[in-house]
């Protein structure tokens, strides 16, 4: 015996794979964007309060190697950073696939002390926000362009990973354009 669908089945199926792609549609889209830390606070944290804000307006040379490390031009011409205690933060976008993730980077002695992924907009490659992930980046240093440590990567977060090492690698080339 052959099962068939009643023509008055199919418009309700129809009806029910719309509803249900759209039910599903608006959860991926609302849970993008996770904040895992303020930015104030990661501040606060590493300086026991929010320093005075310093505006490095990016020259010719600069922008040029900050093309090098991202592959693209970088989109600000005044990138702003914290001072103090032997120390040096920025707060640095980059998309990962399609998405920018914000990153904050401390730098000491041209060394990556911190890197945290203060807020992730991005569907997939959430990994990169864990702490297994960024203590790899932890006593990295600037080797031409690039860090000087290898880097593990995570599958199915290849994008957000390379966003990462880029970030890290602009923070230690900026750090070195401010002199700390």
């Amino acid at each position: 015996m052959r099962h068939r669908l009643s023509r008055s089945v199919l418009p309700l199926l129809g009806r029910a794979f719309v509803l249900c792609w759209c039910v599903m549609s608006v959860g991926v889209a609302g849970a993008q964007e996770k904040v895992y830390e303020k930015p104030s606070a990661f501040m606060k944290r590493h300086f026991g309060g929010v320093p005075k804000t310093q505006v490095l307006k990016l020259n010719a040379k600069q922008s040029a190697g900050l093309k090098k490390i991202f592959g693209h031009k970088y989109p600000e011409k005044k990138i702003r950073y914290w001072q103090g205690n032997g120390r040096t933060a920025w707060i640095l976008q980059e998309i990962g696939k399609s998405e920018p993730i914000t990153t904050g980077v401390v730098v000491r002695n041209g060394k990556i002390s911190e890197l945290k992924v203060l807020i992730y907009r991005e569907s997939h490659g959430w990994e990169v926000t864990r702490p297994f992930f960024t203590k790899q980046f932890v006593g990295a240093s600037l080797k031409g362009d690039r860090l000087s440590t290898r880097v593990d990567g995570i599958v199915g977060a290849t994008l957000s990973v390379n966003a990462l090492k880029k970030v890290g690698a602009a923070a230690l080339y900026l750090t070195q354009q401010v002199g700390n």
